[in-house]
């Protein structure tokens, strides 16, 4: 089948394509197992966080009306109705002229509604305290509920927990999470010039780069990969190699074989499986426009060039971002989650309007000013990966961009 040359479509449909795969299952883990996994469903809160008013502080729980206009040059005074241990539940009430000493996490007494620190106190004889400022109603107290109350949805769906996500849940007495189950990702490998690392290349050859940098950044999204091999350029070898790692994954992502001269093969092994579909062969944006989609059995299978920066550029752009949304993470396509710093661009580029450039850059403290300076090169070389930050995305309606205006730069 002829299938001619790239039929190109832009950056923001291929996310629409990715995301419209479904996520994975879900499973129940141990809370102690949770951090960096992703609910599958809304936390809802059973009962307030904190469950009564507790001070903030080490102090006296006051009626804050009766400190209003209390100084350092006029201070006001307090009879101390007693002090309560942490533990204590108070049920007698704060009366009037009245405070209570409390420790830092104590409950409030019925009638408090503030906390005046003991550092703004002084002691007058047995039961006087001296209060030299004046406290606003809620000041140096947690209140009920003010960190999650009942009914509310603690944590939600999509959520990818961090460590102040599991303290609270926590809080709320949650011993077990129900979280979506890490996505398989296969990496199959293709070319004839590979040769495994532990081989000596000959003339012709490279050792294989791709299939360990790809598994690491399939890694860093949290999914479970793993390589299914050097495959050459034969057709029945690659059809073998899809069809065990289709099996045993739940997404595949193949290096190589889509560019010109073996991305036919590549499509037409795709095609070959019974359900097959192929969503694109083709995106503008450089490095990285021969990347191909397809569907196979409802698992997506993604192609990428063979060349090293190109392929990781595009795993970072679109194998990343997919891996987390089959893993249930929200807003996984979103460009506002990725970590951005601002810069100063310290060269001029040029850029060709109709594609998305995403250039190497290396940040660098020139004369007090962050400045992305780009490493340009060819894309089968590693060197401007290796020597960048992060990536300056261009957009596809520019020329270029002049030194000395202000960019964002996408942190690896």
């Amino acid at each position: 089948m002829d299938h001619g040359f790239f039929r190109v479509i832009s950056p923001a449909r291929f996310c629409e394509l990715l995301s419209a795969f479904q996520a994975v299952g879900s499973e129940d883990v141990p809370l102690d197992d949770c951090l960096g996994r992703v609910l599958a469903a809304d936390v809802p809160a059973g009962e307030n966080i904190p469950a009564v008013d507790r001070s903030c502080m080490d102090g006296y729980a006051v009626r804050a009306a009766e400190t209003f206009g209390a100084s350092e040059g006029n201070p006001g005074y307090l009879e101390l109705m007693r002090s309560a241990a942490i533990d204590e539940v108070v049920s007698h009430p704060l009366g009037a002229g009245e405070c209570m000493g409390i420790a830092t996490g104590g409950t409030l007494p019925p009638g408090a509604d503030a906390v005046i620190m003991v550092e703004h106190t002084q002691m007058l004889g047995e039961t006087t305290v001296e209060i030299r400022k004046t406290a606003t109603p809620g000041e140096n107290v947690m209140l009920a509920g003010e960190d999650v109350a009942v009914g509310d949805v603690a944590l939600p769906a999509g959520r990818r927990l961090r460590p102040q996500d599991v303290g609270l849940l926590a809080a709320l007495g949650r011993t077990s999470l129900n979280v979506f189950r890490l996505p398989r990702c296969g990496i199959v490998s293709t070319g004839d010039e590979l040769v495994p690392v532990d081989a000596a290349p000959r003339p012709g050859q490279v050792r294989d780069v791709n299939s360990h940098t790809l598994a690491c950044l399939a890694r860093q999204t949290g999914a479970l990969a793993r390589n299914h091999g050097l495959v050459p350029d034969v057709r029945e070898a690659l059809r073998r190699a899809l069809a065990e790692s289709l099996a045993e994954n739940d997404a595949v992502i193949i290096s190589g074989g889509s560019s010109i001269g073996t991305r036919d093969l590549t499509i037409e092994v795709l095609e070959s499986f019974e359900d097959a579909e192929i969503l694109a062969h083709g995106v503008s944006i450089s490095p990285g426009k021969p990347t191909i989609l397809a569907r196979v059995g409802g698992k997506p299978v993604l192609g990428l060039p063979g060349q090293v920066t190109s392929a990781q550029v595009v795993m970072l752009v679109f194998g990343q971002p997919l891996l987390r949304h089959l893993g249930g993470e929200a807003g996984a396509f979103d460009p506002g989650g990725r970590v951005m710093r601002r810069a100063v661009l310290g060269a001029n580029l040029s850029s060709k309007p109709g594609r998305e450039d995403y250039v190497r850059v290396r940040l660098e403290d020139r004369d007090g000013r962050l400045t992305a300076m780009p490493r340009l090169g060819k894309s089968g070389l590693l060197r401007t990966m290796l020597d960048a930050d992060g990536l300056l995305r261009l957009d596809a309606s520019l020329e270029g961009l002049t030194a000395g205006r202000d960019v964002d730069v996408w942190i690896f």
